[in-house]
């Protein structure tokens, strides 16, 4: 009987906690501003260009939806020509769900122009699924 009750609070204390850190993680700043399909090449780099009026955040961070990519640098160009250049941090390798930590853009008001991104597609054709990203970006408060 002691068994099931302990059980029973595990549980409930398990769901409680990853509700408030998913609410917590996510407080709805997040906008996804560009979407890309990764092939399977080794050394592969693309270069996005954001949606229309999803430029103006101040962070930005990858997210893969499907399949499984080895995340190695980013470069980032705002409106006034500043470039500016981050490695993948922690764990660089991103499986579906997951997602990059969050990178700093410069400047106060700048909008986004591009985002390139250095990565290699991790998997094998015939048997995974080929690598979806979406980069999200943090909205810049007004």
């Amino acid at each position: 009987m002691k068994l099931k009750y302990f059980l029973l609070v595990t549980l409930i204390l398990g769901v409680l906690t990853t509700g408030f850190a998913q609410k917590k993680s996510d407080d709805g700043n997040w906008v996804v501003i560009a979407k890309k399909d990764v092939a399977f090449k080794k050394g592969e780099k693309d270069k996005i260009t954001p949606y229309g009026n999803e430029r103006n955040v101040s962070k930005i961070k990858v997210k893969c939806t499907q399949g499984t990519l080895k995340l190695k640098k980013i470069h980032v160009t705002m409106e006034d020509g500043t470039k500016k250049e981050y490695d993948s941090k922690g764990v660089g390798v991103l499986n579906k769900g997951m997602t990059s930590f969050a990178f700093d853009l410069p400047g106060k008001d700048l909008k986004l122009k591009s985002i390139e991104i250095e990565y290699d597609a991790v998997g094998n054709m015939l048997i995974t699924k080929r690598a979806k990203v979406e980069i999200l970006g943090k909205k810049r408060k007004k």
